[in-house]
């Protein structure tokens, strides 16, 4: 059957859509791109050089860091409005793992970036360490970022689970979608879990986990795409 959707559910996706955009361009940029320049595995002076030599890159880092976690609320509430008629309760567990707990711990991870960079910024007051000192405090606090996101990813993961339940209840929503996303937030988990307690299998695991995460990929285009284009949004239930 054809399953319609009211003004508010309508407003809810086009606010998603624009949100799901806006993290697409502005997550990676902490997540991914910036560590990939600045950090040189096992070599703590090179990585601490090129904090030295790139402070505004990191520092670009850092804001995106701050910048779509304050998207992702906003995103899980707009989700919220829209599967609140659906269950209110798995609603709530949408907001609580998907805002409540990774959000908090990815703002506090921010402040390991801010102690590399204070670290090898030349003040007076660190002349007392000599500057390999300087250099492997850095890199342990780049680590600890590092680390942190890991954390933060069972999170990420874990608010799939609800998501994934509403998209498949939903009935305006296609019910593949939302297998998608139990697969990808199994994967983000299974990562996690691997890299925290089993970091000798970190690289296997991560082999298959990295395709997998991609599983939601597929509901981010979704809304997107109904996003901007809204009207007459209905999708057949399966």
């Amino acid at each position: 059957m054809t399953i319609g959707i009211n003004e508010p559910q309508r407003k809810a996706i086009r606010v998603a859509g624009f949100l799901y955009l806006l993290m697409v361009f502005t997550a990676p940029i902490g997540l991914m791109y910036v560590p990939s320049k600045l950090i040189v595995s096992g070599d703590a002076t090179a990585t601490a050089d090129h904090i030295r030599t790139s402070e505004s890159l990191i520092r670009i880092g850092i804001g995106s860091e701050l910048i779509y976690p304050i998207i992702a609320v906003f995103l899980v509430m707009a989700l919220y409005r829209l599967f609140k008629p659906v269950n209110e309760n798995h609603a709530k567990l949408l907001v609580i793992w998907g805002a409540l707990v990774s959000v908090p711990i990815t703002f506090l991870n921010v402040l390991n970036e801010i102690a590399a960079l204070i670290l090898v910024s030349g003040a007076d007051y660190l002349s007392v360490f000599e500057r390999s000192q300087l250099d492997a405090l850095a890199f342990l606090f780049v680590r600890l970022h590092d680390e942190g996101i890991i954390i933060a990813a069972i999170f990420w993961g874990l608010w799939l689970f609800p998501f994934g339940i509403r998209v498949i209840r939903s009935g305006f929503i296609p019910r593949i979608l939302g297998i998608l996303l139990f697969i990808a937030g199994s994967a983000h988990v299974i990562s996690s879990f691997t890299s925290l307690l089993l970091p000798p299998y970190e690289h296997v695991v991560d082999q298959f986990a990295m395709v997998l995460k991609m599983g939601e990929m597929p509901t981010v285009f979704w809304f997107i795409i109904k996003g901007l284009w809204p009207s007459g949004i209905t999708e057949r239930g399966k």
